[in-house]
């Protein structure tokens, strides 16, 4: 596994291209190597005193003859030590499964189960917290599999049209799964529907506390990326919380420049008072 990881090489111009430095703002663009996909990104701190929780990834690889996209955003709390594990860890996780190349789908649902097991394991050092996760992972330009745990979503723009490619893990929708498990959901403190009255989201790695009650098992969806499709959004809860997916591509299509196009997402979330960490990767494809 290590000789086929050493193959690996990074095709963006900089490293703080392919992953930001965490702090109060940052973004950045690349594109793949005949320049036909191009990206952006844009990560703003929300107003709460803790430091900045959400983490991404966005760059292209190349490993042997496979050209790679690798895009992610983490959207921790409590801390920000399991997204910045994350960060790290977890797309390289995937590409280092056996079945990667056979069955993409069954080595990313392998990685997801194997991090957070380290993430456990590891907890006296990254906290007591956790981080939702949407991963997308483009092969050769034409195979996209995106996979979450917890409400970072995935949108894909089909001629214009928003198709949401994950699923929010919200207490509410997945309460049978909570309750079996010991655990109960609760509207107190606050309107929002909490896992033991503490967790908004019914999947996430980490929160060692909750882990009893909680699922960290992804949902999964591929596309074959043909001509009709022209972006995707990846974006925390941060963003959704004030926008509809339809909005997201309709502000993301305006602007060609993807990097541009993040930054007037979170620019708009803000505007309409988002108070969370808002993070936001647009992966262009050349229609």
């Amino acid at each position: 596994m290590v000789a086929v990881m050493s193959k690996l090489s990074c095709l963006s111009a900089s490293c703080t291209e392919c992953i930001g430095i965490q702090s109060s703002y940052s973004s950045g663009k690349g594109r793949n190597h005949d320049g036909h996909i191009r990206y952006g990104f844009s990560l703003v701190k929300g107003k709460a005193l803790h430091p900045m929780e959400d983490y991404h990834v966005a760059k292209f690889v190349q490993i042997d003859e496979h050209e790679l996209g690798l895009f992610a955003i983490y959207d921790g709390h409590l801390g920000n030590g399991v997204p910045s594990f994350l960060q790290k860890h977890l797309l390289d996780n995937i590409l280092k499964e056996d079945e990667f190349w056979v069955d993409p789908g069954r080595a990313i649902a392998k990685a997801y189960e194997k991090t957070d097991e380290a993430i456990l394991s590891n907890s006296s050092n990254l906290g007591r917290g956790g981080s939702t996760a949407v991963t997308a992972v483009l092969i050769n330009g034409q195979r996209l599999w995106v996979a979450n745990v917890g409400d970072s979503r995935a949108v894909l723009s089909q001629t214009g049209q928003a198709l949401q490619m994950t699923t929010d893990h919200e207490p509410n929708t997945e309460r049978g799964s909570i309750e079996r498990k010991g655990g109960f959901v609760s509207n107190m403190p606050g309107d929002v529907a909490r896992v033991n009255g503490q967790l908004a989201v019914s999947r996430a790695f980490g929160d060692k506390s909750l882990k009893s009650h909680l699922r960290s098992d992804p949902d999964i969806q591929d596309r074959h990326v043909d001509g009709s499709y022209d972006l995707l959004v990846l974006a925390s809860d941060g963003l959704w919380k004030v926008m509809d997916n339809q909005e997201a591509v309709d502000i993301a299509r305006r602007v060609k420049d993807p990097q541009k196009a993040a930054k007037q997402l979170t620019a708009e979330a803000l505007k309409r008072d988002s108070k969370d960490d808002i993070s936001c990767v647009v992966v262009r494809f050349r229609r």
